[in-house]
């Protein structure tokens, strides 16, 4: 039996993580979910490049502060507030799009030792999908992995990498300069005070007006042109997270900072 991963830092979501083993979870079986309750206090989740198509016509997509910036959605303008899902983790709207970061759960290819070079699939053994049920799909059939491992495998892995591609797109961004930190002023009517959002980044679209030569056929070569402008077209989205905010009763006080 392997052991668990050592010295992990969980991601969001996990609150712990252990190795799927045909030794050990012989038995196991997924039962299928019908509600997220991990991501009800969630007001932002992680996207890859290759979501943002699909993102941007649903949720804001912004960067996190910092050097090492990663693309989030935002599902509610506060932290806390996710306003696409009740207080059960059931999605308000079937139509939304999940990002793949919710659909990946409780799964997560990992490192079972930090000078491990290969990802070993792990799962968080708090979930409620996953065990030794009487229902569900098997895990495992005569000390093989079944189909429905095989699947979880897989999606795993074009996860990890469009993980890498992400990260080479925000790099992009930084050595371009194209990162700025951004702000949003929404003024409900009858209100008293402006609801002021910060704490996160955005495009510059002045800089992106100015690039040239070499930086200009880069973006256009490489794909980066569509996704940025995915990203600066899904901002007018924040006023509508908002008004789902405010009409499910979620509203903080004015002047409240978005992280």
């Amino acid at each position: 039996m392997a052991s668990a991963p050592q010295n992990v830092q969980l991601p969001l979501f996990y609150k712990a993580l252990e190795p799927l083993s045909s030794e050990a979870h012989a038995n196991f079986k997924v039962r299928e979910a019908d509600s997220a309750p991990f991501v009800v206090d969630q007001h932002a989740v992680p996207v890859t490049v290759e979501e943002f198509p699909l993102v941007q016509r649903h949720m804001p997509i912004v960067f996190t502060l910092g050097d090492e910036a990663v693309p989030i959605a935002l599902m509610g303008m506060n932290e806390g507030v996710n306003v696409f899902f009740d207080e059960n983790g059931r999605l308000l709207d079937g139509t939304i799009y999940l990002p793949a970061y919710i659909r990946r759960y409780p799964y997560l290819l990992a490192k079972l030792r930090p000078e491990a070079q290969e990802l070993s699939l792990c799962f968080d053994p708090t979930t409620e999908t996953l065990g030794a049920f009487e229902d569900g799909i098997p895990l495992f059939a005569d000390g093989k992995p079944t189909e429905i491992v095989t699947n979880i495998l897989s999606f795993n892995e074009s996860f990890e990498e469009a993980g890498v591609r992400t990260g080479n797109f925000m790099n992009d961004l930084k050595e371009m300069g194209l990162l700025m930190d951004g702000e949003i002023t929404i003024q409900p009517e009858g209100a008293e005070q402006p609801f002021v959002y910060r704490g996160f980044q955005m495009v510059n679209e002045e800089k992106l007006a100015d690039l040239r030569g070499d930086q200009l056929r880069k973006i256009h070569k490489n794909g980066m042109l569509p996704l940025i402008y995915a990203h600066l077209f899904s901002l007018s989205l924040m006023r509508d997270v908002f008004g789902r905010q405010m009409a499910q009763g979620k509203m903080p006080k004015p002047e409240i900072a978005l992280q």
